[in-house]
């Protein structure tokens, strides 16, 4: 078992400092759940007149049904936040580069390793070296050292910051640095929120809502890339993958690619599907861990961009049952919805390929199309056993 106590040593951090950014003091908020009791108070008027109640402990929503105060909040029975949960990270001590992403499950995985959320981690002490002296994912990242090598610098990314970080830029849009107007506490938007910009912003820290300068989306983790930036490109993978299911019986794993959060390695950053393939069950590390531009498995050709997208919407707790294998009723073609379609639930939908307008029926009218669905349901069929169901237990949050 890979070790989650690695800890890097506090050298001096050198940062660009071209051009200046200002860097926020972050931290991991402590994330307490059930281990503390709500702390409820009223925060101001709902739209229907109602009182509106927060939960200043766990940062949370706290009102009840007719504007009632509820006996507890929405993240009351979270998952305690443990310390050895969060790596303390030093970007000096490993030369070869450290890279983070927001980490959520597979769309596809037959193996039985445990759920994957959080902040991904490589880091590599030697430069262009293969091996990865951190390969991890922890609920929390702290980034230590200097900026300058004159001011301190913390820098925290939470898991919740590295999903929904992860979540807007796969849907195109960028974050920006937010602080609320009233606590300063750095904003965070989730779920619907995270792909729709808007000005006006509900703080977690004090539950008061609050205007922005200008239109955007809050993310905490703007701070960390403006202080990083990254220093090469995003680039397709030039690899190619075929292989057959019956020949990993340990299970494989499907992920899309996303933007790197942090990239400091002097390597191009890959784009297409990432594929983990274990020869045998009780296997701790895969045989195939890489990104690919093409992937055909058991015959069966995957599309990144669709794979890519169903990761994102995965990640969405306010379209969720909403994303099905929709098709066409002139050309039978699969219909994929793209643009803002890929995270807003129709029942009016345009035809990519004959442009034909065609409405769903049945219960559930208002849906989603990603042909991808129906492809991950085709590999189900010549799995070596059934695909695992994750679920990364976020909450909704829209208007």
């Amino acid at each position: 078992m890979r070790s989650r106590s690695v800890r890097s040593s506090q050298l001096q951090l050198l940062l660009p400092t071209n051009p200046p950014v200002r860097v926020p003091r972050l931290d991991i908020e402590p994330i307490t759940g059930r281990l503390q009791k709500c702390e409820i108070v009223a925060v101001g008027k709902r739209r229907d007149g109602g009182t509106r109640f927060w939960c200043l402990e766990h940062r949370a929503d706290a009102t009840a049904k007719y504007g009632r105060r509820a006996q507890r909040c929405r993240y009351a029975d979270q998952p305690p936040l443990r310390p050895e949960e969060v790596l303390e990270l030093d970007a000096a001590a490993y030369p070869g580069g450290i890279a983070l992403w927001g980490a959520v499950p597979p769309v596809y995985d037959t193996t039985r390793q445990p759920l994957d959320r959080g902040v991904h981690v490589h880091a590599r002490r030697v430069p262009r070296s293969k091996k990865k002296d951190i390969d991890w994912t922890y609920r929390g990242v702290r980034l230590i050292g200097a900026l300058d090598g004159r001011s301190a610098m913390s820098l925290a990314i939470s898991e919740l910051d590295a999903i929904y970080s992860m979540v807007t830029h796969v849907f195109g849009y960028d974050t920006r640095y937010i602080e609320c107007t009233h606590c300063g506490h750095p904003h965070l938007d989730k779920d619907w929120f995270s792909v729709h910009a808007h000005r006006r912003h509900l703080c977690a820290g004090c539950g008061k809502t609050f205007p922005d300068t200008q239109v955007g989306i809050g993310n905490p983790v703007a701070a960390v890339r403006a202080a990083f930036g990254h220093r090469t490109r995003v680039q397709p993978s030039r690899r190619k993958l075929s292989l057959k299911q019956a020949d990993f019986p340990g299970g494989i794993q499907i992920w899309g690619s996303n933007p790197a959060i942090v990239w400091t390695g002097s390597q191009h950053e890959e784009e297409g599907i990432h594929i983990h393939a274990f020869r045998r069950e009780r296997d701790e590390h895969p045989e195939r861990d890489d990104t690919y531009s093409e992937v055909v498995i058991d015959g069966v050709r995957l599309d990144p961009v669709m794979v890519r997208t169903l990761m994102a919407q995965s990640a969405l707790p306010h379209i969720a049952g909403r994303v099905t294998a929709l098709i066409c009723p002139k050309c039978r073609e699969p219909h994929f919805s793209h643009g803002e379609a890929a995270f807003t639930p129709a029942v009016e939908h345009s035809c990519t390929h004959c442009s034909h307008t065609f409405v769903t029926a049945g219960r559930l009218r208002k849906l989603i199309g990603n042909p991808c669905v129906d492809t991950l349901s085709e590999l189900a069929m010549r799995a070596v056993r059934t695909p695992q169901v994750h679920s990364l237990g976020l909450l909704p949050e829209t208007l």
